[in-house]
């Protein structure tokens, strides 16, 4: 892999630079628990997940879609006959979800210092606008990153706009994030390099079986590794 031409280096927010996945599973192990007089808990996740994937063309990602997928698949799986201090329920899990503090990954302002003196870094996020932005700013990171792009989705086209935006190459162009999905391979496919970096927990909608083998990829256990590798 030869990175002498990356100019721009560009971060994944949720579950990169902070993190999150875990908020949404706690919310969805409560949104089971009380639903489980209807369905068994694992077949609820099921159901919540499919209106998910179903709802993303419409909502788009975040917590408020998230609110709308539990409400809309506690109504199906009750036959619309759940209560209504459920549906209140739901929402007060949400709002809440949206006032968590930002614990950010180990290292991630060292990391983002050491590299801010040789690139440009970006922000190429997905996620509810609002809410992200909000994130960015109890995060105290946005004064690392040249530009902060939220995405509704991280496919070849949005990623090639990004880089046009940029002004630059392909080839002068790095993307790090959790999800090999969203974050890798859109760009590998486009000529641009790819570091993935796991999360512990993967949601259903981001998760992908297959070994890449690309010279343009590169797996981490933390962040903090890849600064010796640029």
């Amino acid at each position: 892999m030869s990175l002498t031409r990356i100019k721009v280096i560009a971060f994944d927010a949720d579950d990169t630079l902070w993190h999150n996945e875990h908020y949404f599973q706690e919310v969805e192990h409560k949104f089971c628990e009380m639903l489980e007089e209807y369905l068994p808990q694992h077949t609820i996740e099921r159901e919540l997940l499919q209106t998910e994937m179903k709802n993303v063309s419409l909502y788009g990602y975040g917590i408020k879609s998230f609110i709308l997928s539990m409400i809309e698949t506690a109504i199906r799986i009750s036959d619309k006959t759940i209560q209504v201090s459920v549906v209140e329920r739901i929402i007060q899990l949400g709002r809440e979800m949206l006032d968590k503090p930002i614990e950010k990954m180990d290292s991630v302002d060292e990391v983002l210092r050491l590299l801010k003196e040789k690139y440009r870094l970006v922000v190429a996020t997905k996620g509810d606008l609002l809410d992200q932005e909000r994130k960015l700013k109890k995060s105290e990171l946005e004064h690392f990153f040249h530009h902060i792009e939220i995405m509704s989705e991280k496919g070849e086209g949005d990623y090639a706009k990004l880089i046009k935006h940029l002004d630059i190459k392909p080839e002068e162009f790095l993307m790090i994030g959790n999800s090999l999905k969203s974050d890798v391979l859109p760009v590998l496919a486009l000529g641009g390099h790819g570091f993935h970096i796991p999360y512990h927990i993967t949601w259903g909608h981001e998760k992908v079986d297959k070994i890449i083998d690309h010279p343009n990829f590169k797996e981490f256990g933390k962040l903090s590794e890849i600064v010796d590798h640029l």
